[in-house]
C-alpha cells in the first residue's frame, strides 16, 4: 500500500572539505544532533526515452536507511515535491505503475541510474527539542544503466537540507543564509536524478526547449491545445490519488479541447478532430460522475450548515452522509477503471498524434487577428439565441432545461476566448469575463436544477424510513428561491456581457 509524504527541501553544492558553519545562530534553530552516517543505494527507472525525466519526475527503489521501497517523486512547486512510497518489492509496485500510466502508456520503465549515497544527517531542533529539518552532507556516486554509455559514472558531494513534517518555510530561510555566510551555494540541479544524467549521458537528458512564440492563427490554436493535453496527462496522477479537486481540473482540460476543436474547425481538419471531440465527451461524462456527486454534496452540506438547529429535524447529515459516501466511492471505482482502460490510453495516443502532425487547414496559417475573433464570435451567436429562448420561456422545467442549454454555450464562448487571449489580448481577456459571469448565473441555476432533484429523492427515501421530511421540504424551498433568484439575475448579466462595444474591440 502507498502512502504520500509532502517533501520540502533545499539543495546546495558541497564539496568533502566542506565544513558546517554553527547553524545554531540560524534563528529557531536551538541545537543540531549528528545522526551518523548511512549508506543508501538508488535505481532509478525510467523509460528508454527518459519520459519521466522530461517532466521532472523520478521512481526509485532504494534500499538501506529508513525509508527503503520503492519512491515516486512528483514536482509540486520549486524546492516542494510529493513523495508516494510503495513497500520494498522486486517488481514495480502496480499502485505506483498506474501513477506513471499516462506518462508511459504501455512502455516499460527500465533501470537508468544507480546512485549510491554516503549520507552524514544531522537533525535541526528548536529549544523544545522538536525537530525543525534534516541536514544531510551526501558523497554521491552515479552509475548510468542504460545500454549507450552504461558505466559512466560521475561523483560529487551535495548538501540537502528537508523541512520536518508540518515545519515552517522560515527555518529554510534561516538556514540558508548562514550556509550562504558560509560560502556554500545552491545546487544547479533539481535532483541526483537530473545531475546524474546530465553528467554521464550529456545531449541524451530531455530538456524541454523554449517553445517558439505563436505568430500564425494555427500556432495560437495548437498552443492552447497542447496546454490542455499536458494538464490531462498532469492531473492523471492526482486523480488517481483522489487530491483535491483534480477530477475537475481534468475534466474541465477536457471541455476546454472539445470546445477548441469545435470553434476553431477553420484551422483544424474536423474529420481528425471530430472522433477526439466524442472520445473526450466520453471521458468528461466519466469524470463527471464522481465530480457531479462532490458539488451536490457540498452544496447540501452547506445547506444544512446553514439551517438553524431547530429546523434540522431527524437524522439529516446521516442520511446525507450515506448516500454521497456510497455514491462516490462507487464513482471513484468507475474513474479509476477509465484512468486504467484501453480506450483511455489511446485518447492520449491520438491527442499526442494530433499535435505531431497537426491536421492544419489554411486559415491556420493565416494572422490571429482574422481568424480567431470570427470564430469567438460565431459561438456568440450561438449563445445569444439560446440566451434569448431562454428568457422568453415561462418559470417551470422548460426554462430549466433552455437555462442549461445556454450554460452549455456561455462555457463553450468563455472557452473559446480564453484561447484567443494570447493573440488578441486585453479585448479577449475582457470578453472571457463577460462570458464567465453569464456562466456563472447560470451554472448556479442547473446546480440549484440538480439540488432540487436530489432532495426530492431523499425526501423520499426518509419518508419511507419513517423519518421526517421537513428539513428536506425546506432545503427544497431554499433551492427553488435561488434558483428564481438566478433568473432575475441573468437578463443583466447578458446585458452587459452582450455589449456592442465589446464584441467591436474583439474584431480589432
Amino acid at each position: 500500500m502507498a502512502d504520500s509524504k509532502r517533501e520540502v527541501e533545499r539543495k546546495y553544492e558541497a564539496t568533502p572539505e566542506t565544513r558546517l558553519p554553527d547553524l545554531t545562530r540560524a534563528a529557531g534553530v536551538s541545537t543540531v544532533v549528528h545522526r551518523g552516517l548511512t549508506e543508501l543505494d538508488a535505481v532509478y527507472y525510467d523509460t528508454e526515452d527518459l519520459r519521466l525525466a522530461a517532466a521532472s519526475l523520478t521512481l526509485r527503489r532504494r534500499t538501506g536507511g529508513d525509508d527503503a521501497g520503492w519512491h515516486l517523486k512528483v514536482p509540486v512547486a520549486a524546492g516542494v515535491r510529493d513523495e508516494i512510497r510503495a513497500p520494498l518489492s522486486n517488481a514495480l509496485p502496480p499502485e505506483l505503475a498506474g501513477l506513471l500510466r499516462s506518462r508511459v502508456r504501455d512502455t516499460p520503465v527500465v533501470p537508468v541510474v544507480r546512485i549510491l549515497s554516503a549520507r552524514d544527517v544531522h537533525h535541526l531542533l528548536d529549544e523544545d527539542g522538536a525537530l525543525l529539518a534534516e541536514l544531510s552532507v551526501d558523497e554521491v556516486l552515479a552509475e548510468l544503466l542504460t545500454e549507450e554509455g552504461h558505466g559512466a559514472t560521475s561523483a560529487w558531494t551535495e548538501l540537502e537540507v528537508e523541512l520536518a513534517d508540518d515545519g515552517d518555510p522560515a527555518v529554510l530561510d534561516a538556514v540558508e543564509r548562514r550556509l550562504r555566510k558560509a560560502g556554500v551555494r545552491p545546487a544547479s540541479s533539481a535532483s541526483k536524478l537530473a545531475r546524474a544524467l546530465d553528467e554521464t549521458a550529456p545531449g541524451k537528458r530531455p530538456t524541454p526547449g523554449k517553445p517558439s512564440s505563436p505568430r500564425t492563427a494555427g500556432d495560437h490554436v495548437l498552443a492552447y491545445v497542447r496546454t490542455q493535453v499536458e494538464a490531462l496527462v498532469e492531473l492523471d496522477p492526482a486523480v488517481r490519488r483522489d487530491l483535491p479537486d483534480s477530477v475537475h481540473r481534468m475534466r474541465v482540460a477536457t471541455r476546454r479541447l472539445r470546445s477548441a476543436f469545435r470553434t476553431y474547425r477553420a484551422v483544424l481538419d474536423r474529420t481528425v478532430t471530430d472522433p477526439l471531440r466524442e472520445e473526450l465527451k466520453w471521458l468528461a461524462g466519466e469524470l463527471g460522475v464522481d465530480r457531479d456527486q462532490e458539488v451536490l454534496d457540498e452544496r447540501l452540506r452547506s445547506r444544512v450548515a446553514g439551517l438553524p438547529g431547530e429546523l434540522v429535524l431527524g437524522p439529516v447529515g446521516a442520511r446525507l452522509k450515506l448516500t454521497f459516501v456510497a455514491r462516490r466511492t462507487g464513482a471513484r471505482r468507475r474513474v479509476a477503471a477509465v484512468l486504467d482502460g484501453d480506450r483511455y490510453l489511446a485518447l492520449l495516443d491520438s491527442l499526442d498524434a494530433l499535435l505531431a502532425e497537426p491536421p492544419l487547414r489554411p486559415a491556420a496559417g493565416r494572422a490571429p487577428q482574422h481568424v480567431l475573433p470570427r470564430a469567438v464570435l460565431k459561438d456568440y451567436g450561438r449563445l445569444a439565441t439560446r440566451v434569448g429562448h431562454a428568457l422568453e420561456q415561462p418559470p417551470g422545467q422548460e426554462r430549466d432545461v433552455a437555462m442549461h442549454e445556454a450554460r452549455k454555450a456561455a462555457k463553450r464562448v468563455r472557452y473559446a476566448a480564453e484561447a484567443a487571449k494570447p493573440a488578441l489580448g486585453k479585448p479577449a481577456r475582457k470578453f472571457a469575463k463577460r462570458m464567465k459571469s453569464v456562466q456563472s448565473v447560470l451554472g448556479d441555476h442547473q446546480d440549484s436544477v440538480v439540488a432540487r432533484e436530489a432532495l426530492r429523492s431523499l425526501a423520499v427515501q426518509a419518508h419511507a424510513a419513517g423519518e421526517s421530511a421537513f428539513t428536506w421540504g425546506l432545503m427544497y424551498g431554499e433551492e427553488e428561491a435561488a434558483a428564481a433568484a438566478r433568473e432575475r439575475e441573468l437578463p443583466e448579466a447578458w446585458a452587459r456581457a452582450s455589449r456592442p462595444r465589446l464584441r467591436a474591440a474583439l474584431k480589432g
